[in-house]
């Protein structure tokens, strides 16, 4: 099949829609995390076989017309489930290697967020596949031992969360690599700021045995990623709430029982990524610490 929702049972399928799709589509029925779905393995590789591999940026600008027609139809979908005409999405690579249990692909990939329109998201599905081929992300396949060709990379296309706070949860100490930690990092705006690195987050670190906060370090927050026209962009934080917590002790908590509890839905120490709009809390990725075994 070209296009999989989450949570339908073949949208479990890491061979079919990457690690990153799969694994929400197995928690989408218990947690809330946006509507979406996902364009398949096997899609790209029609896609692939349409293109060819000439091109040495794989640059062609459209899906074919079969493709295109399926992905449009689950985006008028996805819309009829958000209640608007255009929902503004995130498009995210989910490559079958990807988030798995040794390798992460971190920022290798293209990531495409507020992408509106059928024609947008159809462009954003394309970029996210040629980004695959790019100098960089070929260099860390090869560094991983992995060969350039018969790459297999699936889309997730979700709603966006217009988030006014981001966290990324650590079901166990990415830094010392104790077990009995959950270490939360937070900031204002969408997460993009706090993946890339552009702000220096709130830190907090929680024992796992009373969720007491053993260590809470308030950050000055000059950054945060904000919505614009088209796409996002880094703004600077209003003056008043640069170092005011971005998330309450309330939150805190919250967040750290979300990470002890899909640490223990999965089986290994997890590396999760949530939003809260409002009082809300979304959980957007779920993925295995890689850096844990070399710890």
């Amino acid at each position: 099949m070209e296009v999989l929702w989450l949570g339908h049972p073949d949208c479990h399928d890491v061979h079919r829609v990457g690690a990153k799709a799969a694994h929400l589509s197995r928690l989408v029925a218990s947690y809330r995390i946006p509507p979406g779905f996902c364009v398949t393995a096997a899609a790209y590789a029609q896609w692939a076989a349409c293109t060819g591999r000439r091109h040495p940026a794989w640059a062609t600008p459209a899906l074919p017309a079969g493709l295109y027609n399926a992905v449009a139809s689950a985006y008028r979908g996805l819309a009829t489930r958000c209640g608007v005409a255009a929902p503004g999405v995130a498009v995210r690579s989910s490559a079958v290697e990807e988030d798995g249990a040794t390798l992460s692909f971190a920022g290798q990939y293209e990531t495409c967020l507020h992408v509106v329109g059928v024609d947008a998201v159809a462009e954003a599905v394309v970029r996210c596949w040629t980004s695959g081929r790019t100098a960089r992300a070929l260099a860390y396949r090869r560094g991983q031992g992995l060969s350039g060709t018969g790459m297999r990379r699936a889309v997730l296309i979700q709603q966006l969360v217009l988030g006014d706070a981001a966290a990324v949860v650590f079901s166990a100490n990415p830094v010392t690599g104790s077990r009995d930690e959950v270490v939360i990092n937070a900031g204002w705006g969408l997460g993009e700021s706090i993946v890339r690195g552009t702000v220096t987050p709130d830190t907090y670190v929680i024992r796992k045995s009373d969720l007491a906060v053993v260590s809470r370090d308030i950050a000055e927050k000059r950054r945060m990623t904000v919505l614009a026209p088209t796409g996002t962009q880094e703004a600077l934080v209003p003056r008043r709430l640069q170092r005011v917590p971005s998330i309450d002790d309330d939150q805190v908590v919250e967040l750290a029982r979300l990470g002890i509890a899909l640490e223990s839905a999965m089986d290994w120490p997890v590396d999760i990524e949530c939003a809260y709009h409002g009082r809300d809390l979304y959980l957007l990725q779920c993925r295995p610490i890689t850096t844990l075994s070399i710890l």
